[in-house]
């Protein structure tokens, strides 16, 4: 059995779909675990939700956590702020997967998927979370999942980390791109790992990548953007 954390799909199938299967070739035993941000921006939000329930049907053990986007997208939908703020944000690119012109037309099983999905995810090495978590005010543990908020949109964040309470705990993130070399470097001197490679945004410099870490092996897997150009 083998461990991996995915994060920052946005909306980038193809490269999802070739990462699960060509680069870390994922199996029934395993446990793949995606940090959030699956959808907006790129072009294939539907089915980067459509491969997670095929692969979760036919017995594999994916995991899934929620991402800022996900929660603009609930937002949205039951009113909660102005959905223009989704829209800036790549929601649009979703409602065209889904092609629709109005987020009340998303079919319910995926409202209720991302209603269902959980902030956080407690392992015996590892915290798994989206952003981050609020360390100033935590005097346990437990005090770092009071903060739904912090844990799907916090940045910059690494400087109030309090080590005494993770015990021994790695923390694994996304929501902040970084370049792959900046992946790598924070495994190298033990900072929390941010695996937000930055995939949708790959015409930028050192971006463009959606990087699989291995938890047992303690390294990454990473693929190149493939939505925007031709898959072999």
């Amino acid at each position: 059995m083998k461990r991996y954390a995915i994060s920052d799909i946005h909306g980038c199938n193809k490269t999802f779909k070739h990462l699960v299967e060509k680069g870390i070739n994922l199996q029934k035993e395993d446990h793949l675990y995606l940090l959030g941000d699956y959808i907006d921006r790129g072009p294939g939000s539907k089915e980067v939700f459509d491969y997670i329930f095929a692969l979760q049907e036919k017995g594999y053990q994916v995991h899934c956590l929620r991402g800022n986007h996900e929660e603009m997208m609930l937002s949205a939908y039951y009113e909660r702020t102005d959905p223009f703020s989704w829209m800036v944000n790549g929601g649009d690119a979703t409602l065209e997967s889904f092609d629709s012109s109005s987020f009340y037309d998303i079919p319910e099983k995926y409202i209720q998927f991302v209603e269902n999905l959980p902030y956080y995810f407690v392992l015996d090495d590892y915290l798994l979370v989206h952003a981050g978590f609020e360390f100033k005010n935590a005097e346990k543990l437990e005090d770092l999942f009071e903060d739904e908020s912090a844990m799907v949109w916090i940045r910059y964040w690494y400087d109030n980390i309090k080590p005494d309470l993770l015990d021994g705990r790695t923390i694994i993130h996304g929501h902040t791109p970084i370049s792959r070399k900046e992946i790598e470097q924070n495994l190298e001197v033990g900072f929390p790992l941010d695996i937000d490679g930055g995939c949708v945004y790959h015409p930028r410099p050192n971006l463009g990548y959606l990087c699989a870490f291995d938890m047992e092996e303690r390294k990454f897997i990473f693929e190149r953007n493939l939505d925007y150009q031709k898959v072999v």
